[in-house]
């Protein structure tokens, strides 16, 4: 038997997925590792940690499946898009990578989208924010000259984890588009956004598909992994558009509901959908896009509660489950990193309101529950306002769809079905991506049938989805009320 390996590098934890040619899962291994905040707004992680995951991910898969790693037929990488790194001319870290939720940019957002923000949007589909990686450059070299200086190479997070297995210094069009340094229409980088960033394009990696295989494991990285020496590596791509594959969303009209450290509702299209408010990728199969709406703390808003306050989540969620929809009263909202859909706004914090003497750390638990389904529910209500055709039932995916509590909450407060999968995980997507590379599957169609097994489906209370919209409506005006002030400081 020949075997395929998938591995992710998301908010706060790396999963390594190895499946066979015929699509079964043979194991997986997941490791943590922290996201740093040094100051007011900062979003950073330390490569090295990335390193470290790797190499224990792929030590515990070979252990845990007891397979000779010469039968791994090829290997692919994800990460979350546009979280960068800046190496020198020697290709070492100049400082920790700045990850997409960082907001020290935001005056830096604020003059581009005022000064060239039409322009910026007809080549790249986004309009200036804090997330890309353009206003994030030019905030390093206003703030930190010295390393800005420094910097000859521009990497993305698992461009820089290939890079280690490989030596080789690519990255592929899916991360391109969001750097807000290509040019979506030309399928290019761009050098006019270049030089607004005071970089040149030879610092950029060049671009080659997802499925491309750019290289192969090394001598050095195989003594360090355990990999076998001459595996070949796939270039990849992104985490999102690995969980839109890895669920079975591989035609349009299908739509996915994302709980993982960002929340996504994504669309498959036919064509992209520019706008404000929503992120518009290329999607993996031929001539499709998966736009889509974005909340930016979801399940990173359930793991602060966790780590800030203790306890384990199925404990949290056995005592969330007893407590009455609305919490009696107490509403969070999940602006941990400011929002994004449907306000692009970096300034908006998160926040208690309606805190009474009677509240219990289960209502707290369930209030960052509610907030973040409110989050998804503000991004669908605008989703639904552009008139994207979709179908009626989502794939829910990413790590939050494990919690069957949290599930049915988002299910009533959205008020559609859910289906969920044996895996969505985006490393099983990488899996499925190394497979059509090497000919193991035929094109995105045939691995979805012969890897995707659907699970579970989760339908919607029709009386709770209205006890939801009521509290929605207060969840609003306290959103209004607050955002001036965030904006004042």
């Amino acid at each position: 038997m020949k075997y395929l390996l998938g591995i992710d590098f998301g908010g706060g934890a790396s999963k390594a997925t190895l499946i066979d040619t015929n699509g079964n899962i043979i194991a997986e291994n997941t490791v943590e590792y922290p996201t740093l905040y040094p100051q007011a707004g900062a979003c950073e992680q330390d490569p090295e940690d990335w390193i470290n995951a790797l190499l224990k991910n792929s030590k515990s898969i070979l252990a845990k499946s007891g397979i000779d790693s010469a039968d791994i037929l090829a290997i692919a990488i994800d990460s979350a898009t546009h979280s960068f790194l800046v190496c020198d001319e020697n290709f070492n870290p100049v400082r920790n990578a700045i990850h997409w939720t960082d907001t020290r940019s935001r005056k830096q957002a604020d003059i581009l989208l005022d000064s060239l923000g039409d322009e910026i949007f007809k080549k790249t589909f986004h309009k200036p924010n804090t997330i890309w990686t353009l206003p994030q450059l030019i905030w390093l070299k206003d703030n930190e000259p010295e390393n800005f200086e420094k910097s000859k190479y521009i990497f993305f997070e698992k461009d820089y984890v290939r890079y280690f297995l490989t030596g080789v210094f690519c990255t592929d069009y899916i991360e391109a588009q969001g750097s807000m340094l290509f040019d979506c229409n030309k399928m290019q980088w761009d050098n006019d956004l270049c030089l607004l960033a005071g970089i040149t394009t030879q610092m950029l990696p060049p671009i080659v598909k997802p499925t491309d295989i750019i290289g192969s494991v090394t001598s050095e990285a195989s003594q360090l992994t355990g990999l076998k020496q001459g595996i070949p590596v796939i270039c990849g791509t992104t985490d999102t558009v690995m969980e839109v594959f890895a669920s079975g969303a591989v035609k349009k009209g299908d739509v996915t509901v994302k709980l993982a450290t960002a929340g996504r509702i994504c669309v498959i299209t036919d064509k992209p959908y520019p706008d404000k408010h929503l992120v518009n990728y290329s999607h993996i199969s031929e001539g499709l896009w998966y736009p889509g709406t974005a909340t930016k703390s979801c399940a990173a808003s359930y793991r602060w509660y966790r780590d800030t306050f203790g306890g384990e989540y199925k404990e949290l969620d056995d005592g969330a489950k007893d407590i009455a929809i609305g919490c009696d009263g107490l509403i969070f909202h999940p602006y941990l990193n400011g929002e994004l859909t449907p306000y692009a706004d970096p300034m908006l914090c998160g926040s208690f309101t309606g805190v009474r003497a009677t509240h219990t750390k289960a209502h707290f638990t369930r209030a960052v529950l509610e907030g973040v389904a409110y989050s998804l529910l503000d991004s669908k209500l605008y989703l639904d306002s552009l008139n994207i055709p979709y179908n009626s039932v989502a794939t829910a995916i990413g790590g939050g769809t494990k919690g069957k509590l949290w599930r049915q909450m988002i299910s009533d407060a959205l008020g559609i079905a859910l289906k969920t999968t044996q895996s969505s995980d985006s490393s099983l997507g990488s899996a499925m991506l190394a497979g059509i590379a090497v000919g193991v599957f035929k094109d995105p169609l045939d691995a979805v049938e012969k890897c995707v097994k659907e699970s579970d489906i989760t339908y919607p209370n029709t009386e709770n989805t209205l006890k939801y919209r009521k509290v929605f409506e207060s969840y609003k005006k306290i959103h209004d009320a607050l955002a001036p002030i965030y904006n004042e400081r």
